[in-house]
């Protein structure tokens, strides 16, 4: 298997590595924010939907989700999902979080370009998830039997396919900084948050930054590997 390959642990070690170091940083940052109650003492939801007053976006419901940090919106239903911690949790951290998905929201409302595109690759996504891994795979055991050329097709069509995952993640990168981007300001200039708690914030969402970089990098990493050894980009095909 790949895995092995001592070419796709020299490309993947680095997006793996970042990712973890992501992972950690944010866990980090939460836990230590999460226990910074705010001045105003508004809960997640709160600060969501007073948010939402102030920049006059309507229309938009705020539900509680299952999970850890599994907070989003929801584009397709105008629904801002927020986990338990961020819900009802009255911290700065919270907060944060709460704002950068209505940042979202914001987007949405806008007609920000870059969150249009990223929607519309989502089905696409659905379709080239389930199918890139299984012909990548599948090219592999093809060439082990001696089927050389329908492995390296199915090899390379499956390193296409890949491809918009790291379209996708790469897409990504600007919604979520412009989100950010978005929330501290609406944080700041709504009095929401002041002094140390825009700067705890900044913090947790700048941690949050980082797991999508790591994401973004890691894709890329993996598509170059997967277009070297098909053939398509130099390197030693999987024949």
């Amino acid at each position: 298997m790949f895995y092995l390959d001592p070419l796709y642990l020299a490309l993947a070690a680095p997006g793996m590595l970042l990712g973890m170091w992501a992972q950690w940083r944010v866990k980090s940052a939460f836990s230590r924010w999460s226990e910074v109650r705010t001045r105003r003492g508004m809960t997640g939801a709160e600060v969501a939907a007073a948010i939402l007053r102030q920049q006059q976006v309507q229309g938009i419901r705020i539900e509680q989700v299952s999970g850890f940090l599994s907070d989003h919106y929801d584009p397709t239903d105008r629904t801002l999902r927020l986990s338990p911690d961020v819900f009802h949790g009255q911290s700065v951290a919270a907060a944060g979080i709460a704002a950068h998905e209505v940042g979202h929201a914001i987007q949405h409302a806008d007609a920000y370009a870059w969150l249009g595109l990223r929607s519309k690759l989502v089905p696409v996504l659905q379709i080239t998830n389930r199918t890139s891994m299984p012909l990548i795979v599948g090219g592999m055991v093809l060439a082990s039997v001696g089927v050389a050329a329908l492995g390296q097709l199915a090899f390379q069509l499956g390193a296409i396919l890949f491809g918009f995952t790291a379209l996708f993640q790469i897409v990504t990168l600007p919604v979520e900084i412009d989100a950010s981007r978005r929330a501290l300001r609406v944080l700041d200039r709504g009095q929401i948050l002041q002094g140390e708690e825009l700067t705890g914030a900044r913090a947790v969402l700048s941690a949050a930054a980082w797991t999508y970089v790591a994401a973004a990098i890691s894709s890329l990493l993996t598509l170059l590997y997967y277009l070297m050894r098909s053939g398509l980009l130099g390197g030693r095909s999987r024949d």
